[in-house]
């Protein structure tokens, strides 16, 4: 049994080529600046009864500071505020102004946006584009689901990588489909060759950005033993408490016989974490006798 605040789930590519991806699911030790993590490795949990209990409370993931609502996926709302990660050009790195010297947190924002960013082609629901840091581009991937993943274009800052996705986006998606991402396995897409198609369309690309020839397209495999049949998603405010049987992991969702429950959607969650037997019996009582402590 573990006990904390939840974290988004790290993941590690397989060891080997064709291996699947390795998830974590961490637990913040109480408040967010207090020493102490615990996490538990789900990849050994494929095939077992996983029971996550949400204990009433959230904590932001910042100051560490009670909160009835996560905010941004883990803050509470003063921290939401004020701290640049938090601002709408996170989301949207094309509205990004610390150039004009508004950025709540110049800092943060020199060692975050203003420096060089990819963009890339992924296959996660189906073919999209985004943008990440140099070097974080397979945990990207990973977090997000994606199957593939191509680096097309580097940039020397978030904003201008973030143009480049915003000219590329006129002609590709930009967003994944949860519901296909955790339905089924995507369609492999050649994406070289899209990014070939996307080099004849975008013309207006910013004058810093440039196209990236000798990149190779990365394959990514998951820990899936089977889809869920079911396409809920789960709420720990709503449900309280999801359990069933881990069928795998994929992106951040963890997937059940009877439904998906998005783990980043949940970041500063209190909740109880609890494992047993993949024999264990229908009944909650009886399952939770058999859940390890």
């Amino acid at each position: 049994m573990l006990e904390g605040a939840l974290e988004k789930m790290s993941v590690q590519p397989g060891k080997a080529s064709g291996d699947p991806a390795r998830f974590s699911l961490r637990l913040r030790a109480g408040a967010a600046l207090a020493p102490g993590e615990q996490a538990a490795d789900l990849n050994d949990l494929l095939g077992h009864h996983l029971d996550i209990e949400y204990l009433g409370s959230i904590s932001c993931s910042y100051c560490g500071r009670a909160t009835r609502k996560s905010y941004a996926q883990g803050y509470c709302f003063p921290c939401f505020r004020k701290l640049a990660r938090c601002d709408l050009c996170v989301m949207s790195p094309d509205r990004c102004h610390y150039a004009a010297g508004t950025c709540r947190e110049p800092e943060w924002g020199e060692s975050f946006c203003m420096q060089p960013h990819l963009v890339y082609l992924a296959n996660s629901s189906g073919p999209k584009v985004g943008i990440t840091r140099c070097g974080h581009q397979t945990g990207r991937w990973l977090d997000q689901g994606a199957s593939q993943g191509l680096v097309i274009l580097s940039a020397p800052s978030r904003k201008l990588a973030g143009l480049a996705e915003v000219a590329l986006a006129r002609h590709i998606s930009d967003r994944t489909d949860w519901r296909a991402l955790v339905r089924q396995d995507a369609p492999p897409v050649n994406l070289p060759a899209l990014r070939e198609r996307l080099r004849s369309l975008v013309l207006d690309l910013p004058a810093e950005v440039a196209w990236l020839n000798a990149e190779a397209p990365q394959t990514l495999r998951y820990p899936v033993l089977s889809y869920p049949q079911t396409l809920k998603r789960f709420r720990l405010e709503r449900e309280q408490r999801v359990s069933g049987r881990l069928l795998g992991i994929k992106g951040q969702f963890l997937l059940f016989e009877s439904g998906v429950l998005n783990i980043r959607q949940h970041t500063s969650f209190h909740v109880r974490l609890r494992w047993g037997d993949a024999t264990a019996s229908t009944d909650t009582d009886d399952q939770m006798e058999l859940f390890s402590t």
